[in-house]
């Protein structure tokens, strides 16, 4: 019995466009943008203090831009480390939501390929993911290692540059090396709106984000009230898209 061409099992797609080179393509905007966050998030783990070693396992365990950017800072700072540990957890417990968004996806694979695609997940490659299965029943478990296994290795690579030529930048935000994370997701933000054209919903649920956010920080934690904001946002704009 011969097996169905992958276009069968995606409606409306060739098998090229959900293969592990696709991937890598589709995942080529991402890597412009981690080249300059890893390189600068090399650059700031370097002046804290941080060996090339250190850099490297770092961008190879942690994997997450902001939460090296906060452990870097805390690690200058001299805070310990049990409060650098909690901080990072809790600033990655939003990649709980993004892989339980993609999870329904990738239903048909077994636990432990699911945990090789969330343990590779993160906010870009997430949008690019959540963006190309919209409306599919099944995701491509090629085309998504594709795109995670590009952008994880150009980290790495973009982490250890800036760990090198870190030494003779002593001061990174002379240079603005510490905006570059919210400028690529305000880069990535913008790209997706544009392709939604749903501007009164986007509205709509960023001012929702906004305000629960600021309303969390107050009352609760900065940490706890990003992660409601998440949740809330969310929940409004699937609300809306039903509803409508």
């Amino acid at each position: 019995m011969s097996e169905k061409p992958i276009h069968a099992a995606y409606p409306g797609s060739t098998g090229n466009e959900e293969s592990f080179i696709q991937g890598v393509k589709d995942c080529l905007p991402t890597v412009l943008g981690y080249l300059s966050i890893g390189f600068a998030a090399g650059v700031v783990e370097k002046t804290a203090g941080m060996s090339l070693a250190e850099i490297a396992l770092m961008s190879l365990l942690l994997y997450a831009g902001s939460a090296q950017f906060i452990a870097a800072g805390m690690m200058a700072a001299g805070s310990p480390a049990t409060a650098i540990i909690f901080t990072v957890f809790f600033v990655n417990l939003r990649h709980l939501l993004m892989s339980a968004a993609l999870a329904p996806y990738f239903r048909h694979l077994p636990a432990w390929r699911n945990a090789g695609i969330g343990s590779l997940l993160t906010d870009e490659t997430f949008g690019v993911a959540a963006s190309r299965l919209t409306g599919k029943s099944k995701g491509s478990e090629k085309w998504m290692f594709g795109l995670n296994l590009t952008a994880y290795l150009n980290w790495i690579v973009a982490n250890v540059a800036g760990g090198i030529f870190g030494q003779w930048i002593p001061d990174p935000e002379k240079f603005g090396l510490d905006y570059a994370l919210p400028a690529m997701f305000i880069g990535l933000f913008m790209l997706q709106l544009l392709e939604r054209s749903k501007p009164g919903i986007d509205l709509l649920v960023a001012f929702s984000a906004v305000v629960t956010a600021i309303a969390g920080s107050v009352f609760i934690s900065e940490s706890a009230g990003v992660l409601i904001a998440i949740l809330f946002a969310a929940s409004i704009g699937v609300w809306i898209e039903k509803w409508k």
